[in-house]
């Protein structure tokens, strides 16, 4: 059974031989550590479950690490004296593994790639082995899934301890921001705001929020945690889990936050994956009903791909109609839980009409894009989509630039990087035009031409 569940931040310069005198900077946090070895201890569970962004991580596959047993030191952080030896609770991944197959959620483990403990594990685990080492691990590392694919994984995790008798305790490893200050990894004002936001929703187990969070403001943060919470709030889903804040500082321009939460019994109406799940099915529906030609064209011909494996063939109604008259550029996105799923197009027209066009391009956004496997079936009900209609693109200027207006086109010979306006987390003509001569392959000694266009946007 579980019996308690914790989030802790894991910054190596928290343990002593690693800090070197820099801990002192983070009392607050080493203090936290403190209580909850102790309270672990006292509790003296057979498992520990350790959510880590540092573990093996695919895009499409939550990976949960396999061994018997895994060694993992400080040698990275200049010390390797500290150590750990580890034996794990084969028994639980083997059901965690087959349940997760079992409820179609891509989770296993298989493909690992790195047998050696992370320090996302290693640094909550320094304080935790001091005063208890009577138990198993379990550890499991995060994907580019989408959160509520996440929580169904946590309320797996659940399921498997109860399944097990074992008397379980989950650590969600993770820091917050990245960029509370001006560091390596750069300032922005979204740090603060992600930090505040997340702290709220922990301090109130209000895990339905932390579903519903704004992925740009989790790209703007940098955080590196959100998913990791993610798991452990699906594990708390329909039990009554009572938080208490334990500390929150941020002094070296990454925030590191500690909540803990006591299981105390059973609590259906904290079920907050199915109501997820449920106002995201009605908010689908309302875009549906509301969705113009446009979108509703790309979502038929994706639709029709991926169930059948062949390409949507138009009416003679359809290709008789408005969008048959015209022939422009387009660019397809599609969604699934606010998170971009898919996006394919051209910068000038490919085809003899729009609806060709938006057919060809809603077709390789869910088939083609080379960032995401394949849309599966079972996913549909859960995308929408958008059509962006380019207007022709012209030379342009950095200063005549606005990526809340313009789209910019990027090209140094044949290479070229491309990126649609008004996208979130991009603010700046700057941030536009790195981002696109990221994509196009553009090296920073190559001399490159910019273009500007326009776009019409269809939901």
């Amino acid at each position: 059974m579980l019996q308690a569940a914790y989030v802790l931040p894991h910054p190596p310069l928290a343990v002593p031989e690693v800090g070197r005198g820099r801990e002192v900077g983070i009392k607050d946090t080493i203090n936290s550590y403190l209580q909850a070895a102790n309270e672990i201890k006292a509790l003296s569970p057979d498992t520990l479950v350790f959510i880590s962004p540092h573990a093996t991580a695919y895009y499409d596959y939550i990976h949960i690490s396999p061994s018997a047993s895994a060694y993992g030191d400080f040698s990275s952080f200049g010390a390797k004296e500290v150590a750990f030896n580890v034996q794990y609770d084969t028994e639980f991944v083997k059901v965690l593994s087959a349940a997760a197959k079992a409820c179609g959620i891509s989770a296993g483990a298989e493909h690992e790639q790195e047998k050696t403990l992370d320090h996302g594990v290693m640094v909550p685990l320094y304080f935790i082995d001091k005063v208890y080492k009577n138990c198993s691990l379990v550890r499991t590392g995060l994907s580019g899934l989408p959160p509520l694919e996440h929580y169904k994984f946590g309320t797996l995790i659940g399921e498997t301890a109860e399944k097990l008798s074992r008397k379980t305790v989950i650590i969600a490893s993770g820091d917050l921001s990245h960029k509370l200050k001006k560091s390596h990894y750069g300032y922005a004002p979204e740090g603060e705001e992600f930090d505040n936001l997340v702290m709220d929703i922990l301090r109130r187990a209000d895990f339905l929020s932390l579903l519903n969070f704004d992925p740009a403001l989790c790209a703007a943060a940098g955080e590196c945690g959100y998913r990791s919470f993610l798991i452990m709030a699906g594990a708390l889903d329909k039990k009554r889990a009572n938080p208490r804040f334990l500390s929150y500082e941020g002094p070296f321009g990454v925030g590191y936050g500690a909540c803990a939460f006591d299981i105390t019994g059973i609590d259906d109406a904290r079920n907050f994956g199915e109501q997820f799940f449920s106002i995201q099915t009605e908010k689908i529906m309302k875009e549906r009903k509301a969705a113009d030609p446009y979108a509703a064209l790309a979502r038929l011909a994706a639709e029709h791909i991926v169930k059948t494996g062949k390409s949507f063939a138009p009416s003679k109604e359809l290709l008789g109609g408005e969008l048959g008259k015209t022939r422009r550029a387009v660019f397809v996105s599609c969604k699934k839980d606010g998170e971009l799923r898919g996006c394919i197009g051209s910068i000038l027209p490919t085809c003899g009409n729009l609806v060709l066009e938006i057919i060809r391009f809603a077709e390789a956004a869910v088939m083609h894009d080379p960032r995401f496997p394949p849309v599966g079936q079972e996913e549909l009900e859960m995308l929408s989509y958008s059509v962006d209609v380019l207007e022709a693109p012209e030379p342009a200027t950095f200063e005549e630039l606005d990526p809340k207006v313009y789209g910019v086109i990027v090209s140094a010979g044949s290479k070229r990087g491309v990126l649609l306006p008004d996208l979130e987390g991009v603010n700046t003509a700057r941030e536009q035009v790195e981002i696109a001569i990221k994509k196009g392959g553009i090296t920073s000694a190559e001399k490159y031409s910019l273009e500007k266009f326009k776009v019409t946007r269809h939901k």
